[in-house]
């Protein structure tokens, strides 16, 4: 078998508004404890998933470059303890420009960490302060700096379709990203999240979203410029070169295997012909306690139906460029495209929304630009 591993650190310095990621802010973090506790469960998935080859690691959040060094060379040396790590094992972990030290990315590289994704966001410090960013244009441009000093691989994000936002705005800012940019860039629209900050802004009407013309103009924008920059989509929100792209994130669309560690983390683990959901507790307290007591944090571990399965190979794998293959999808169903989803696939083949050949199922362009409508109609 072999896994992706996920660890996940809930904590950050402060909650942007748009953020309803699992992340939390403390005054103050016992981190020998929370160290043990990471351990304890590594070592107790290790126990249900021996034999594992473990082909990326993903330190995630929260933000994980809060994280002691120390912290993150104990997780991974106790990764390769319990399992055989492939040579050409992917390490990523994120990072803030606030949290950002030349001596800290340093320690981080010699830990393990080859590559380190920056949460950015925007270049301009006046849409920073609307995101509730606390790092400046300035930070985030020294930080791109020295990540590409200190590790062989870097990313980082911005975030597009904000309020008033233009698509000459935008194409400008993406001018100067692409400038700044390294092999891989993630691109995300603005979405309003139940229980944000933002979400209770824009339900009394003091932040307006562009309209669905404005925003698609904006997403047209942003693949013809990172096409012609040499960084296509692999995925809705993601663009690499050609080998570029980030491993860890691909298990998750291709329907790979993948387990997650820590608060709130949700993993996929494969026995057999059957696939199990994996979610860890969620409250960092309360999944503190039960590594604790009990050496997991294990909320729930379910198995999936054959509809569940489909359906989540389903709408993880449109959103990349490659689709999801035919031989993929048989060996995880046991049935062809045809056969899944009748007379719901032919409309949309028509249509010019998805587009079906002998290697695997894919969304064209205009099909990935209104993918939740595509997947309602295919998964209806």
């Amino acid at each position: 078998m072999n896994l992706a591993v996920y660890i996940h650190w809930p904590f950050c310095k402060s909650k942007c508004p748009y953020c309803d990621f699992n992340s939390h802010v403390r005054e103050r973090i016992d981190e020998t404890r929370w160290r043990a506790a990471l351990l304890a469960e590594i070592a107790w998935w290790a126990e249900q998933t021996e034999g594992a080859t473990v082909t990326s690691i993903f330190f995630g959040g929260g933000t994980p470059s809060l994280m002691a060094p120390e912290t993150v060379a104990a997780i991974l040396a106790a990764i390769g303890r319990h399992w055989r790590r492939a040579v050409d094992c992917e390490v990523t972990l994120e990072a803030n420009p606030t949290s950002v030290e030349a001596a800290r990315f340093r320690a981080l590289r010699d830990a393990g960490v080859g590559r380190v994704s920056l949460g950015v966001q925007a270049l301009d410090d006046a849409t920073l302060r609307f995101l509730g960013r606390g790092h400046s244009a300035a930070e985030a441009r020294a930080a791109l700096d020295l990540a590409r000093a200190t590790f062989p691989r870097f990313s980082f994000d911005l975030i597009y379709a904000r309020p008033g936002q233009t698509a000459a705005a935008w194409q400008r800012e993406l001018a100067a990203a692409v400038a700044l940019a390294g092999e891989h860039l993630s691109l995300y629209q603005l979405t309003i999240e139940p229980s944000t900050a933002f979400a209770t802004a824009f339900a009394r009407g003091e932040l307006a979203l562009p309209d669905d013309d404005t925003a698609g103009a904006l997403y047209e924008a942003t693949q013809e410029a990172l096409a012609a920059a040499g960084l296509p989509a692999y995925e809705i929100s993601n663009h690499a070169r050609p080998g570029a792209e980030c491993r860890h994130n691909l298990a998750y669309w291709r329907g790979q295997d993948y387990l997650g560690v820590g608060p709130g983390a949700h993993g996929r683990l494969s026995s057999g012909p059957a696939r199990f959901a994996t979610r860890q507790r969620k409250a960092p307290e309360t999944w503190l306690a039960a590594v604790e007591q009990r050496g997991n944090g294990t909320e729930e571990m379910a198995r999936l139906t054959a509809e569940e399965r489909r359906s989540e190979l389903v709408m993880m794998g449109l959103r990349l460029a490659e689709g999801i293959a035919r031989d993929r999808f048989f060996v995880a169903t046991g049935l062809g495209f045809e056969e899944a989803f009748g007379d719901r696939l032919a409309p949309l083949l028509d249509s010019g929304f998805l587009e079906l050949d002998e290697r695997a199922l894919r969304a064209t362009p205009a099909g990935r630009q209104r993918l939740n409508a595509v997947l309602g109609r295919l998964l209806a």
